[in-house]
């Protein structure tokens, strides 16, 4: 029975508040960026634009996706996404399962946690990484923006032990039945932590399409590079040489609104694919929770 005391509205009066609060300071940023990309270059360089465009116009957007490093660059950040979420997916899978099992199953069990424990904690560091996607020849390729943390031992010390919460009974049958390991972790572990694998995927969609500081020091041309990389050139450093837009159609539009208009649109790939995946996310995040 729920506890209806004064102090426990009170906790609730305050709590909707703050979540209120705070859901506001997430969302009105987005709308006034979303505005001033909508809105003429007059009132934006005049900053006249709150949460509603001002001389309502599309010209940004437009101009945008003709900027072919824009264009390129977006499509380096999808395909570095969807492939940098395969391959952890995978290698996190295949890890962490055999991980998971007891000490008598799978000899050696501990010296491999404690190995990935250990690399977790003592990172090779920034020049050692360089150099060695130097030498492998991976620089200026998408596989020096995928590889390096395609194994995430946080990540993966979550799985396992999400892993471990599975009644053993399931994998027995299974494998009475006449399943392999392959075959048991496809058909009876994969769909049961699905939560889990959809929390875990978001976490590293969103990483990798946010990632900025790879992309720069393993690229050594613009045309490579991810998106938030160019965002962050752009923007940050103010370095306009990245665009190859026509000078001529800049005075007609704000820098302010092209801005907007690819902050905006580096922000929606991942607002889209949230609500799809959101139904897992409260069961997922709280995976190890409980303690029995």
């Amino acid at each position: 029975m729920i506890d209806k005391s004064l102090g426990y509205r009170t906790f609730t009066v305050v709590n909707i508040a703050f979540l209120a609060l705070l859901s506001l300071a997430c969302i009105l940023p987005m709308i006034h960026i979303l505005a001033v990309a909508f809105s003429g270059k007059a009132a934006a360089n005049a900053n006249l634009v709150d949460f509603w465009p001002v001389d309502f116009t599309i010209d940004a957007f437009r101009k945008t996706f003709e900027n072919r490093n824009f264009v390129n660059a977006m499509a380096i950040s999808t395909i570095r996404t969807l492939l940098g979420t395969f391959i952890f997916l995978v290698l996190l899978l295949v890890t962490s399962y055999p991980l998971s099992k007891e000490q008598r199953s799978f000899k050696g069990r501990s010296l491999y946690i404690w190995y990935f424990v250990f690399t977790m904690l003592f990172s090779g560091g920034l020049v050692p990484s360089y150099m060695l996607m130097i030498k492998l020849g991976l620089n200026n390729s998408i596989w020096a923006l995928v590889l390096p943390g395609a194994v995430d031992v946080f990540s993966l010390i979550l799985m396992l032990n999400f892993f471990r919460a599975i009644p053993k009974e399931l994998e027995e049958a299974s494998l009475i039945d006449g399943a392999n390991h392959f075959t048991t972790l496809w058909r009876v572990y994969f769909p049961l932590s699905l939560p889990a694998i959809a929390t875990l995927a978001l976490f590293t969609m969103v990483g990798h399409w946010n990632s900025w500081f790879d992309g720069m020091i393993y690229n050594t041309k613009a045309e490579n590079y991810p998106l938030a990389t160019l965002l962050q050139t752009i923007i940050v450093q103010q370095d306009f040489s990245k665009i190859t837009m026509d000078p001529r159609a800049l005075e007609d539009i704000s820098n302010r609104t092209v801005k907007a208009a690819q902050i905006f649109i580096g922000a929606l790939p991942i607002l889209l694919v949230y609500p799809f995946l959101q139904k897992y996310f409260v069961k997922g995040v709280i995976m190890g929770a409980v303690k029995e």
